[in-house]
């Protein structure tokens, strides 16, 4: 027989959480997953309720009870689960009763699923930017080259007309051309890749915010909440200060439109992340840096497609801004996100704080 010790190590190091609970669902023990999961001292909470730790439906709280009486095990899928520090979270959990010591205990696995979800979002997210890269670099090529004829053409037909004031004509004709090749380079997104360096986030952060003060002449509340102790991150100075002051230009355009800017507020917030995955790599540590505002939200018919090239709420915007700015962290290895209901709208970016991910 193993002895316990070794028994112990082995809970100690699983990367499931679990926890021991007496027939009157007071902690006994928890692993070191556990008390990550549930952000909690396993020592501290040591026989305490259950729902000290977290609360669930009472209909749930019944079937624990069931389960010690009766010895049912049983599975509940997509809890939602509130901590102890009030945070919420989604998990699957089983519970299993044991008899030990002639005593009755409940054996209880979590699995958080706010990862799992997390996860395929993103994958689904940075998928459909591969496609979009795709279709627009294709509809670049074919728009480039007929406009490439079409001013070739006008420049030609301007040297041999007969009046200087027939230019005029060719003239428009040359300039939207221009103004189109124009347009479908902005789609492409910058020409170069990014020049890494090491930088502190809040010099970027800093020089947005003083950009969208003097663009509004400081009439726009703009509220920091920075964690000073991030270390610098690898990145291309002008190309980050642009993908950020897009959104939060956004941002101002939007809480503009909805009333006087003085009644709107935009935060913007950084910290660390531990152990995150983004696409395939798992990083050590990642910087997350989020921009609220209190504005009226983005409208639903396009919440699913804001990141698109020509997408815009605004019936004068272009619809650029967004695309543009997920290239530029895409090509960071980062990734963006957003979440709008009326009222707060947030956008968070994750940019590694490391250039190779965690084994």
């Amino acid at each position: 027989m193993l002895p316990d010790r070794f028994l112990r190590q082995i809970l100690d190091n699983l990367t499931t959480a679990v926890l021991l609970l007496d027939s009157d669902l007071r902690l006994s023990f928890m692993n070191p997953a556990a008390e990550m999961l549930l952000a909690v001292s396993g020592q501290r909470v040591y026989q305490q309720p259950l729902q000290g730790l977290f609360t669930d439906s009472a209909a749930a709280l019944d079937s624990l009870h069931n389960a010690v009486e009766n010895g049912h095990p049983f599975t509940k899928r997509e809890a939602q689960l509130t901590l102890g520090n009030g945070q919420s979270m989604m998990a699957d959990y089983s519970v299993t009763p044991i008899i030990a010591a002639n005593r009755n205990w409940l054996l209880m696995e979590l699995y958080p699923r706010d990862r799992l979800l997390r996860i395929t979002k993103e994958e689904a997210q940075l998928s459909k930017q591969e496609v979009t890269k795709v279709l627009v670099r294709g509809l670049a090529h074919e728009i480039k080259n007929p406009l490439g004829g079409i001013r070739g053409a006008a420049q030609l037909l301007a040297r041999e007309l007969p009046e200087e004031s027939l230019k005029d004509y060719t003239d428009v004709i040359i300039e939207e051309a221009d103004r189109l090749r124009n347009l479908v380079d902005s789609m492409l997104g910058p020409y170069r890749p990014p020049a890494l360096r090491p930088i502190n986030i809040h010099e970027i952060t800093e020089r947005v915010c003083s950009l969208i003060e003097a663009e509004t002449q400081g009439a726009l509340h703009i509220k920091r909440d920075y964690d000073p102790s991030i270390p610098d991150v690898q990145a291309d100075r002008e190309q980050l200060i642009q993908a950020l002051l897009n959104i939060v230009r956004n941002a101002m355009q939007a809480l503009a439109a909805n009333g006087p800017l003085e009644q709107g507020q935009i935060t913007l917030r950084t910290r660390t992340l531990r152990q995150f995955t983004i696409g395939q790599t798992r990083y050590r540590l990642v910087c997350r840096v989020e921009v609220i505002d209190n504005g009226p939200g983005i409208p639903a018919d396009i919440a699913e497609s804001i990141f698109y090239p020509m997408v815009s709420g605004r019936a004068e915007g272009t619809g650029l801004g967004l695309s543009i700015t997920q290239n530029i962290i895409s090509q960071h290895q980062g990734l963006i996100e957003c979440d709008s209901v009326p009222g707060e709208t947030t956008f968070t970016l994750f940019l590694p704080l490391e250039q190779e991910g965690a084994d």
